[in-house]
């Protein structure tokens, strides 16, 4: 089941003129459930004139700091972000969904390694969640910051990355780079690019020291990175990314071929396992996602962004066929393990049969 649990809200602070970070704290009994993973994320839901709406944001807090926060930047026409930044006060109560989402690695005290960061704009926040825990827990390591923004008093957290810079001298680097204010190196003015990436890896950065490449922000940002990381020596498992938003597809699962595929029937029997009980209904092969079609049969099943992106609705194919449309959330390992995201999930086959807890 989707539970949702209250937090309360403790504290909002102006990060800048866009953008709050929220101090949040559980209820009696509920500590544990907030127990978060570097990189994670929370889902929130609220009504706004009648509609529920639910939206991800990244933990900006490390993992030893013994808070629960995150970061929301305002989004031209978002109702949640216009209202948490303009209207979300200390003593409001939020209800979140626990701790999400993949984008961390494991923490090994006794490793030294070079962990590489893109940031774009509130991109930020969950890099800072890495970067914070692992220059605490692993002494042996380093981190390189790359963050992009617009303009410096759109930097989220600078002052906190200096102090962090300062406290771990030698082992923080953090390059800034703002599209639209000139700096005293060129290199640093413009847009995050190919070209731009080209000239960090050649100048700044050696990419063979790199273990594992983090990237977050806007999504032609994210995949000129990630393609320029390939391209110069790292592989698919040393790149992880993470994205809230959407404009295309990402990495499709291909098409399945079947012989049933072409079946003339235009419905679906669906069989969908969820917290335990199994529920069997039919639904159209065209039109309406295995994810709608399992909440429009009174199923309480997990989603956050219904766009491919955040991962909460992951579930199991167990038997039959389905296309999944988008996936920006799941390794190309869990794809080939039967794992796929519902709400962009639509069935080839005359059955499928799925599960949400596995």
């Amino acid at each position: 089941m989707a539970r949702f649990y209250p937090l309360d809200v403790a504290d909002v602070r102006r990060e800048t003129r866009d953008a709050v970070v929220l101090t949040l704290t559980p209820r009696d009994g509920h500590g544990a459930l907030f127990d978060f993973t570097q990189g994670q994320y929370l889902t929130f839901r609220r009504e706004f004139d009648g509609v529920e709406l639910r939206r991800s944001y990244s933990i900006c807090a490390g993992k030893d700091e013994g808070v629960l926060r995150v970061g929301i930047k305002r989004v031209e026409g978002g109702a949640f972000s216009t209202w948490a930044n303009e209207d979300l006060k200390p003593g409001d109560v939020l209800d979140a969904m626990p701790p999400m989402g993949a984008f961390h690695t494991p923490i090994e005290p006794d490793v030294a390694k070079h962990y590489l960061g893109f940031a774009g704009g509130s991109g930020i926040t969950p890099l800072l969640s890495i970067l914070k825990t692992v220059l605490a827990r692993e002494p042996l390591s380093r981190f390189t910051l790359v963050y992009a923004n617009r303009q410096v008093n759109t930097i989220m957290f600078r002052e906190e990355l200096e102090d962090l810079k300062n406290l771990h001298l030698g082992r923080l680097s953090v390059i800034h780079i703002l599209e639209s204010e000139t700096q005293e190196i060129d290199l640093f003015t413009g847009r995050v690019d190919a070209q731009k990436c080209e000239m960090l890896f050649r100048t700044w950065i050696d990419l063979n020291s790199v273990d594992t490449a983090f990237i977050c922000g806007p999504e032609p940002m994210m995949l000129a990175i990630a393609a320029a990381l390939r391209e110069h020596g790292l592989s698919d498992k040393q790149i992880k990314f993470e994205l809230f938003a959407s404009s295309q597809p990402g990495r499709a699962r291909a098409r399945a071929v079947s012989a049933t595929s072409a079946a003339s029937d235009a419905t679906c029997e669906a069989t969908v396992t969820l917290d335990g009980a199994t529920r069997t209904f039919r639904m159209p092969k065209q039109g309406e996602s295995l994810l709608d079609a399992a909440l429009a049969n009174s199923m309480d099943a997990p989603y956050a962004c219904k766009a491919g992106v955040c991962s909460t609705c992951r579930a199991k194919v167990l038997d039959g066929e389905v296309e999944m449309i988008t996936n920006h959330a799941l390794e190309d390992y869990e794809v080939r393990q039967g794992y796929v995201l519902t709400c962009q999930c639509y069935p080839m086959t005359d059955k499928v049969v799925v599960s949400f807890d596995q």
